[in-house]
């Protein structure tokens, strides 16, 4: 049966080719780049901030922390983004929500496992609202956790937190008003599936770290032992973002 198969996939492949995630351009396979767009991704990793992961331009030792966690330290154990954000990766991020194009949690999910934590018990997306997934179809961070799950054999639970209070678009707000708009707005469905657990909780930009914090609070609060954060792009200069 494959043998037969063969000839049909390689006619869709050459009438339709694999396209760059970021531009659209023609690539020799599913889910990669073309050589402009990769070359433009800044792909995060150490040396960066033991509490919170921002990079650092140079290796200051591996319990270094950021002025910001030194002052005030997150109730997070880090933010583990696989890129920072930029134009191509702004690009990937919205065609995945506003675009439909759901494929590429993918994408994201195969630069994301990279940077995951080693001590990982469980794979939570951050939750939209009921009325916003019936709107948009789907919750694109579950999307992507699905897809770090099947790659890294992670359990994934997309039910266990619920945002159970519609909250305004946080962009352009103050950070007290950001935390004000999410506050009470995530519950946990199961304590159980929480307790004692490494949670490492999926978004798929992070920006000002509203959301985060309140989804942390949450789950620390249900008994998690810790939470990482894991998105695909994280924000570093917040001017920057449109």
């Amino acid at each position: 049966m494959a043998r037969w198969l063969d000839p049909v996939e390689a006619i869709i492949r050459l009438a339709l080719p694999p396209r760059c995630a970021g531009c659209g351009a023609p690539v020799g396979d599913d889910h990669r780049f073309c050589a402009t767009c990769w070359a433009s991704l800044r792909f995060l990793g150490p040396p960066w901030c033991a509490g919170c992961n921002r990079p650092f331009a140079y290796d200051r030792g591996d319990d270094a922390r950021c002025a910001t966690c030194l002052a005030d330290p997150p109730r997070h154990a880090g933010v583990r983004a696989a890129v920072a954000y930029g134009d191509v990766a702004r690009a990937l991020a919205l065609r995945l929500k506003y675009g439909g194009r759901t494929a590429f949690a993918e994408t994201m999910a195969r630069q994301m496992v990279r940077v995951m934590p080693g001590d990982a018990d469980l794979l939570v997306p951050v939750p939209l609202h009921r009325w916003r997934i019936w709107s948009r179809g789907f919750n694109q961070a579950a999307l992507i956790a699905g897809a770090v799950g099947r790659r890294s054999g992670v359990a994934h639970d997309p039910s266990v937190l619920r945002r159970v209070k519609r909250t305004p678009m946080l962009r352009g707000l103050s950070g007290k008003a950001r935390a004000g708009a999410v506050a009470g707005a995530f519950r946990v469905t199961d304590r159980a599936r929480i307790v004692g657990r490494a949670v490492v909780l999926v978004d798929d930009v992070h920006t000002s770290g509203a959301t985060a914090a309140a989804c942390t609070r949450v789950l620390l609060a249900a008994g998690a032992r810790s939470v990482t954060i894991l998105c695909w792009a994280r924000v570093l200069d917040e001017t920057a973002v449109d």
